[in-house]
């Protein structure tokens, strides 16, 4: 007897996504846990679990210290908690680096054991190869240029790419690289607004924009960022909520109903049946 089921939702496929280029823009935004990831999975096109998982979640002072464990173990949690969204899992600083085979043994990896649809890699002079193995081999892949988190210890910290015209150039030649490799969208980070505009007339996939350009085919933001769970946010988020604000508000009548003794109340409490 077949196992499939009339009634099951159909997810989006990275072809889609390829397929949204110059249409309705593309929603996408970070998913961590299960309950965020069942949340946001009505509202997006694409949930990603990106390596900001080690910052966002785990207090890391960067993404370099992200493992393939870590990715595994979130990405397992929002592929349980999400149905429609594409699910696409980053992959990690050195695990795609140091050789296609091991870039590829790494991919399959993390799509066996989390149930994703796609992986994202940070692109660069030497990644454009990697990314047409993977695509050969039947693994969908996002690309990402501009800022890359993962370079940051290289960079000297984080800051806003594509000021100079060398360095325009490097980012609209990795972009085209990544699409010529067949990289199914390109995440734009942290670019000067222009570049981003002359990046998505550029190529042929659809780009992600995350502090890059309203012009760019969808956008990004770091869930936490956009819900106000820090006290500090980067320039480019626009803050939806202010949930820190309303924990600590929780927390705090918590804290006072505790120590008064007014929490557990009879609402709360379990009582044995009396005896008949």
């Amino acid at each position: 007897m077949s196992a499939h089921r009339e009634d099951t939702v159909r997810r989006v496929s990275a072809l889609d996504i390829t397929q949204r280029k110059g249409k309705t823009p593309i929603v996408c935004l970070t998913a961590y846990t299960a309950p965020i990831a069942e949340i946001l999975d009505e509202h997006c096109d694409v949930l990603l679990v990106g390596d900001s998982v080690g910052m966002v979640i785990h207090g890391l002072p960067n993404t370099v210290g992200v493992t393939l464990e870590m990715m595994i173990l979130h990405g397992q949690a929002v592929m349980r908690g999400s149905k429609k969204a594409l699910v696409v899992i980053d992959m990690p600083f050195g695990s795609y680096e140091g050789g296609h085979e091991i870039a590829y043994a790494n991919a399959t990896r993390l799509m066996k054991e989390t149930g994703a649809q796609a992986v994202k890699v940070e692109a660069g002079p030497t990644v454009a190869p990697v990314i047409e193995y993977l695509v050969q081999r039947g693994i969908p892949v996002m690309s990402h240029v501009g800022l890359l988190p993962q370079a940051v210890l290289a960079d000297g910290g984080f800051r806003a790419k594509g000021k100079d015209a060398e360095e325009r150039r490097r980012i609209l030649e990795d972009a085209r690289a990544s699409e010529a490799a067949g990289a199914f969208a390109v995440v734009i980070e942290g670019v000067a607004e222009g570049l981003a505009r002359e990046i998505t007339d550029a190529i042929g996939v659809p780009t992600i924009g995350i502090g890059a350009s309203a012009g760019c085919d969808g956008q990004v933001l770091v869930v936490d960022d956009m819900l106000g769970l820090f006290d500090w946010t980067p320039k480019f988020v626009r803050r939806y909520a202010d949930l820190r604000t309303e924990i600590a508000r929780a927390a705090e009548r918590y804290a006072e109903d505790v120590k008064a003794r007014r929490f557990p109340g009879p609402a709360e409490i379990y009582f044995a049946k009396k005896a008949g």
